[in-house]
């Protein structure tokens, strides 16, 4: 298999993230779940799921479609498709998986893949994350990670536009 081969098997359909899912629960793996738009990749992002994937075993990111995006950013958003996100996303070893998502919330995802432990940016409260009372409900924990200071995608969409 090749290195692309291996990006392209970490972004998953229904089938194979019920598939990964039983996997994952049958070797009683803590699964992490976070999720967003990720549309322009920075330093920030990287600091956040390398945070992410160190409090369990899998890494899952929910990923917002490029219609989901539209919807929450803007008509100008996103600026990279969801193929260019998924695969970036997909090509970091910490990343055990990538999963897209069209609705404006993961709630029915986060439904299906049950995560042990649910992280959003610390400009959250835990109980306003989505889904919280899914993890909670199961035992499971919700937490927020500060982001970097000085990184944001709107930070740097507003850089390209002045120059």
């Amino acid at each position: 298999m090749t290195k692309t081969e291996a990006i392209q098997k970490k972004i998953l359909k229904q089938p194979e993230l019920d598939r990964i899912l039983a996997y994952w629960r049958f070797k009683d793996y803590k699964i992490v779940f976070t999720n967003g738009c990720f549309d322009i990749i920075h330093l920030g992002h990287v600091d956040y799921l390398a945070k992410a994937a160190m409090l369990g075993h899998k890494l899952l990111i929910g990923l917002n479609t490029d219609h989901s995006t539209r919807r929450l950013k803007g008509p100008s958003r996103p600026i990279n498709d969801e193929t260019s996100r998924a695969s970036i996303l997909a090509a970091f070893g910490f990343v055990d998986a990538v999963v897209l998502f069209d609705e404006e919330t993961p709630y029915n995802l986060i439904r299906t893949v049950q995560p042990d432990i649910l992280v959003k940016g610390a400009d959250y409260k835990p109980e306003d994350i989505v889904g919280y009372d899914i993890v909670m409900a199961k035992g499971g924990r919700v937490e927020t990670l500060e982001y970097l200071p000085g990184y944001s995608t709107t930070l740097i969409e507003s850089k390209i536009k002045q120059s």
